[in-house]
């Protein structure tokens, strides 16, 4: 994105220069019916999560394939931990009783996908590991589990986007349709 702003001439600025944004626009791996979604599985979702709470208004753009009765079983939740004892913070992550369902997997090869491509632990942007929490039933509490993931030492963040979506576009095979919280 940032290659194609360039070859346009169209400036680019930081949120260290403009941490107020207007709006934010951006899609999503999975979205449940109360509007929280599964965001990250390209490995950057620090960085999408600081944009977005940014945003005075933040849009979701899906097609239906992304829209699902509960998240979890159909896209692994990305946690971004530290590298600093990271098989602690991963037993730590599997303790928790929002996760005690899930199977956490560090992530290896690229860190651009939720598939294990390689041979090396993945780095995200911001040079930390990630973990996919894989889960075969739907996540009871998304909001819970955002708190006890966030308040975890060794935890940087999560791919968790709960009440963040002003509004999500969907495209369907009836039109486009728009959801509101």
């Amino acid at each position: 994105t940032k290659e194609q702003a360039e070859s346009l001439d169209i400036p680019l600025v930081t949120l260290d220069t403009h941490s107020k944004l207007d709006v934010a626009i951006d899609g999503a791996d999975e979205i449940d019916p109360g509007l929280n979604m599964v965001k990250g599985g390209g490995g950057a979702l620090l960085r999408e999560k600081m944009v977005e709470i940014c945003a005075e208004k933040f849009i979701v753009i899906v097609d239906e394939s992304k829209i699902v009765d509960g998240l979890g079983p159909g896209f692994p939740v990305p946690v971004e931990i530290t590298p600093f004892c990271h098989e602690h913070t991963m037993r730590e992550i599997a303790a928790l009783p929002s996760c005690k369902a899930a199977k956490p997997v560090l992530r290896m090869g690229s860190s651009s996908n939720n598939q294990n491509d390689g041979d090396e632990i993945a780095i995200t942007d911001n040079g930390n590991y990630i973990v996919d929490l894989n889960f075969e039933e739907n996540i009871k509490d998304p909001g819970t589990m955002a708190s006890e993931l966030k308040n975890l030492c060794g935890v940087v963040d999560h791919g968790l986007f709960c009440d963040m979506a002003t509004a999500v576009i969907i495209a369907g095979s009836d039109g486009i349709s728009v959801k509101e919280p």
